[in-house]
């Protein structure tokens, strides 16, 4: 019997982007259907457009759980909603993909994470900063601070042999997503905003989570409309999570931080 494959994105007035995304995941669980049950879970936070119906016209057919904010509160919220949901689903042999619904989270690089996984990792990470990753269609001020902000995150909280902490675009593994249950409940994601990755990563890495890298190409004109990210909000998301750090790390013990 095929693994169960969740794929996680928040939305959020995404009308324009949701139609080629869940196309592409149409293909895609049809060339993975021999390994996986690919099950999307689409977390509406507070769209003010056409979005969800967008969703249940263009999922039809699709295993697609549509989970509803009455308002916006964020895209670590929204991951929360997720993963709350999905804590009496996941068994120790699925997976749990999480990306963005603006079609910069390309497919192509979702098939290689899977296959990373195969070498033993419970955690694949997509980066641009990668050999053979890169950026189309950025701005070189948001090509700036991101790695400003992953020079931070390196030297605040030590997560060695990385490049990139904030990217939605992830692979988890059933088994791990259990340890980081048993160890925060509910509480796996707290932050609300962008800073709610670079949160989960240092839980993972508290919790002994082995993590790779596959290279993305990050191609911003894939995508319809600008991103929802505010760069003051972020940051200041940011030094809440470099503040909450001490806390986390005394819910797992100093034994239980892990290795890149």
């Amino acid at each position: 019997m095929p693994a169960n494959l969740y794929i996680v994105f928040p939305v959020l007035n995404e009308e324009e982007n949701i139609g080629r995304l869940l196309r592409d995941l149409r293909s895609f669980g049809e060339r993975v259907a021999g390994e996986f049950s690919c099950r999307i879970i689409v977390v509406d936070d507070g769209s003010t457009d056409n979005t969800v119906s967008a969703v249940r016209r263009e999922g039809e057919g699709l295993d697609v759980t549509l989970l509803s904010h009455g308002e916006n509160r964020g895209p670590g919220a929204s991951f929360a909603t997720a993963f709350s949901h999905l804590r009496d689903l996941v068994g120790p042999d699925d997976w749990v993909v999480t990306m963005e619904a603006d079609n910069t989270s390309r497919i192509e690089t979702l098939e290689h994470m899977l296959v990373r996984r195969r070498e033993g990792y419970e955690v694949v990470l997509a980066s641009p900063y990668a050999y053979g990753g890169g950026f189309k269609g950025v701005s070189f001020f948001r090509v700036f601070v991101s790695h400003a902000g992953n020079s931070l995150v390196k030297l605040v909280l030590k997560i060695r042999g990385l490049t990139v902490f904030s990217s939605f675009f992830r692979l988890y593994s059933g088994s791990v997503l259990e340890r980081l249950y048993a160890r925060f409940g509910d509480g796996i994601v707290e932050c609300e905003g962008f800073e709610c990755m670079v949160e989960l990563l240092y839980k993972l890495a508290l919790v002994g989570a082995t993590i790779s890298e596959v290279e993305m190409e990050v191609d911003w004109s894939r995508r319809e409309g600008t991103s929802k990210m505010k760069l003051l909000k972020t940051v200041r998301g940011y030094f809440r999570v470099f503040a909450s750090r001490r806390r986390w790390a005394a819910l797992v013990g100093e034994g239980g931080r892990g290795r890149a």
